[in-house]
């Protein structure tokens, strides 16, 4: 016998997210129990098993592991059985007058049921023949036998039985777009629940630890947050102001654990292209140990974060948003009119932050804190784009493809600046500690000479990209 448990929400949250956590209990010799927990198609179709622990209860828990790697997907839900496929298996062997195995009759009971609120039960029997000898004439009197009792192979699986079955017990999915179609509430809807989507998608892969997993769950809360920012007047603002915040903080959690990847990138790369010459004392192994507790720090941080009851709110908060937005009279007026004037009030906040990052008579201190809020501006423009594109068209597109240079140039800028701060640390701790620092020096000379070198360069891309025929779809 073999019988299979599906755990689940009792909402369903994991099958609505293409996740699959199962209990495997076969009693065949020497088969063992185990958890398998299948990602959804995006992540490869992975399928993760925990064998059964020696000390599990009766029924046993779902192993930490797995729950952590869920959690995230099931948030304040609890896990518990919420489907069930069984399955009693006889088979017969046929012998002929030598006892030679000719072919073997597999016979399968098998009983599908949901578990929970709501209980849908299906109930088959399934029939094999199984050929064993290449007696053709034999073999097929025997299927011709089997079809005329009335028994055949099922033309489903039982797994896909119990995920249809589930599906009906599920509530109903959300609406793709809520709001008028062509409006521009549903266009930014729509935006919205693409990369609410993207943010649950990532928050697995930070989970597992994999690579650029952060990076990702962070641009997918920046762009969230762009554009309530840039569209608040589509939605009630007390409902949204709140939701922007914690968005925003999620940001910031996240931010350490990314820029200290990003940032040993960076310094270990420059390291490499230095001529040997000027690659003094051991460079690489204080990198190492410099980054190594900066990155699992910021890493626990992230994790904490993601298991915490804020976040957790903040995600429901997000799916409500979605499947019923707060609307305010702006949001049903066509999107193709409503979504460019929007996005040019934005435009304008890029505008005057980079007349101030261009200003020659400031400090350098000064233009490196402006050139950094044309930054975050330029990010929050491009988003708003992002959402009004598929109204506006090839306008919105070849506009959001000339600001590209520059804020290309805005980012490493940036990047400049960040990693001059590491550098200046890294050789103070290099002279405390007895050993050489010069290498650190010469890379904070080049980022500095970078910086330089795309302050001088921005006006440039600026006009390039600020012009007046890029913009006439702005109004």
């Amino acid at each position: 016998m073999l019988e299979i448990e599906r755990y689940d929400t009792d909402d369903h949250r994991l099958a609505a997210a293409g996740v699959v956590l199962v209990f495997h209990q076969g009693t065949r010799e020497g088969e063992q129990a185990q958890w398998r927990l299948d990602l959804a198609e995006g992540e490869g179709g992975e399928h993760l098993r925990v064998p059964l622990a020696a000390d599990a209860g009766n029924p046993p828990a779902v192993p930490s592991e797995l729950v952590a790697l869920v959690r995230g997907i099931v948030r304040e839900r609890a896990l518990r059985p919420s489907g069930r496929i069984r399955r009693v298996r006889i088979e017969t062997r046929l012998r002929d007058a030598g006892d030679r195995l000719f072919a073997t009759v597999v016979h399968d009971h098998v009983t599908v049921a949901t578990l929970g609120r709501s209980t849908d039960v299906e109930s088959w029997t399934d029939v094999e023949l199984r050929a064993a000898a290449a007696d053709d004439e034999l073999v097929t009197e025997l299927e011709q036998r089997i079809t005329e009792s009335g028994l055949q192979k099922a033309d489903t699986d039982a797994e896909a039985e119990l995920d249809r079955l589930m599906r009906t017990a599920s509530p109903p999915a959300r609406e793709a777009t809520p709001g008028k179609p062509g409006s521009a509430g549903a266009a930014l809807v729509g935006y919205i629940a693409e990369h609410t989507d993207r943010l649950a998608a990532e928050d697995l892969r930070v989970r597992r630890g994999e690579p650029d997993a952060v990076h990702q769950m962070r641009v997918a809360s920046r762009r969230v947050r762009s554009a309530l920012q840039a569209f608040r007047r589509l939605l009630d603002r007390e409902k949204i102001d709140p939701l922007v915040d914690e968005l925003r903080e999620l940001g910031q959690a996240l931010a350490p654990a990314r820029d200290a990847e990003v940032l040993r990138e960076r310094i270990s790369e420059g390291l490499r292209d230095l001529d040997p010459e000027l690659r003094m004392g051991p460079v690489e192994q204080q990198v190492t140990r410099y980054f190594a507790r900066r990155e699992a720090e910021a890493g626990a941080a992230v994790l904490s974060t993601l298991d915490g009851d804020r976040y957790a709110r903040l995600r429901t908060a997000l799916d409500d948003l979605v499947r019923n937005p707060p609307f305010t009279e702006r949001a049903p007026r066509p999107a193709r009119k409503e979504l460019p004037r929007l996005v040019a009030r934005t435009a304008r906040r890029l505008e005057l932050a980079v007349k101030t990052a261009l200003d020659p008579a400031r400090p350098a201190e000064e233009r490196d804190e402006a050139v950094h809020a044309a930054r975050k501006a330029g990010k929050r423009l491009r988003y708003a784009t992002e959402v009004a594109e598929p109204a506006v068209g090839k306008d919105a597109k070849r506009f959001a493809k000339t600001l590209k240079g520059f804020q290309t140039a805005l980012g490493e800028h940036q990047d400049t600046v960040v990693a001059r701060d590491a550098l200046r640390e890294l050789g103070a701790l290099a002279h405390s500690g007895g050993v050489n620092g010069f290498s650190f020096g010469v890379l904070h000379g080049k980022d500095a000479e970078r910086a330089a070198r795309i302050e001088e360069d921005l006006p440039r891309l600026w006009k390039k990209a600020w012009t007046r025929r890029n913009r006439r779809w702005l109004s």
